[in-house]
C-alpha cells in the first residue's frame, strides 16, 4: 500500500505556512517548500478506516459520501453509485443533515414529480404548467439528485477535504455522526473519527482511496459483527 500511495502521490501536502496544527503528527518532512506526510501513518490511518468501513458494511449501515471539489466529484459520484449509497458531489446544501425532515420532503417530491414524468401523467397539466414541473425536476435533481432513496439519516459520512465541506461537517458533528474524511495539511481533523492524511488536491490519490472504500464496503456487505464494534473511536490527539 505504502509504493501505491507514494506513486500516485498521496504524500504530498501543502506549504508549512498552510498547516493546521491538528496534523502535524502527520508530517514527516518538507521539500521545496511542500510538506511531506509520512506514508506509514497515512497507510497505517487508511486502514483502520476500511476496517470500520467494513463494520458499517457488514451491519449495512449507510455512508453518505461528500466531496463537491472538481477532483472529488466523478470518483465520488462513482464509488457511491458502486455501492448504492448517497452522494453530495456539487455544493452542500445547509440543513442537509440538522434540517433533513425537510430535505426528505424534497427529495418525495422529486420522486413524485418523476414518476409522474416517466408514466405520461403531467399530459393533464397545460404546456405552462409541464414546462415549470420538468425546471423544477432539473432543480431538485441538481441539489438533491445524489440523495436519492435516503430515507434517514446517514450512520456515517464519508467526506474528502473536510475544510471545504465545512458545512457537512458540522452537521455531522452536531448530529454525533461519524466522520470519515480524506483530508490535507490545511484540514482540522478534530472532529474526524477517522482521518486519512493524504493529498486531497490530487484526482489519483481521491479514486484509489475511495475504491479502496469501495472494495471494503461491498466485500463485507451483511456479514455479521459484534454492535459495538460499530462505535467510532476516539481521534488520537
Amino acid at each position: 500500500m505504502i509504493d501505491t500511495l507514494f506513486k500516485i502521490g498521496a504524500h504530498f501536502g501543502y506549504a508549512p505556512s498552510r498547516r493546521h496544527p491538528s496534523v502535524a503528527r502527520y508530517i514527516f518532512g518538507a521539500k521545496g517548500g511542500t510538506e511531506l506526510f509520512d506514508l506509514e501513518q497515512t497507510a497505517s490511518s487508511l486502514e483502520s478506516a476500511l476496517e470500520y468501513i467494513k463494520s458499517l458494511a457488514a451491519n449495512r449501515k449507510t455512508i453518505l459520501f461528500v466531496g463537491g471539489k472538481a477532483e472529488a466529484r466523478e470518483a465520488l459520484k462513482r464509488a457511491a453509485e458502486r455501492l448504492n449509497q448517497p452522494y453530495v458531489a456539487s455544493r452542500w446544501i445547509g440543513g442537509t443533515l440538522t434540517n433533513f425532515s425537510e430535505i426528505k420532503k424534497r427529495l418525495n417530491l422529486l420522486t413524485e414529480q418523476t414518476d409522474q414524468r416517466e408514466k405520461g401523467e403531467l399530459a393533464k397539466f397545460t404546456k405552462h404548467e409541464r414546462l415549470l414541473i420538468d425546471r423544477n425536476i432539473v432543480d431538485l435533481e441538481r441539489m438533491f439528485g445524489g440523495l436519492r432513496g435516503m430515507q434517514k439519516l446517514p450512520d456515517a459520512l464519508f467526506i474528502v477535504d473536510p475544510k471545504q465541506e465545512s458545512g457537512a461537517v458540522a452537521e455531522a458533528k452536531q448530529l454525533n455522526i461519524p466522520i470519515i474524511a480524506l483530508l490535507n495539511t490545511d484540514c482540522d481533523k478534530s472532529a474526524i473519527a477517522y482521518p486519512i492524511p493524504a493529498n486531497d488536491a490530487s484526482s489519483h490519490v481521491i479514486s484509489y482511496v475511495l475504491d479502496e472504500a469501495a472494495k471494503a464496503y461491498e466485500t463485507n456487505i451483511g456479514t455479521a459483527v459484534a454492535p459495538d464494534s460499530l462505535a467510532a473511536q476516539p481521534v488520537q490527539a
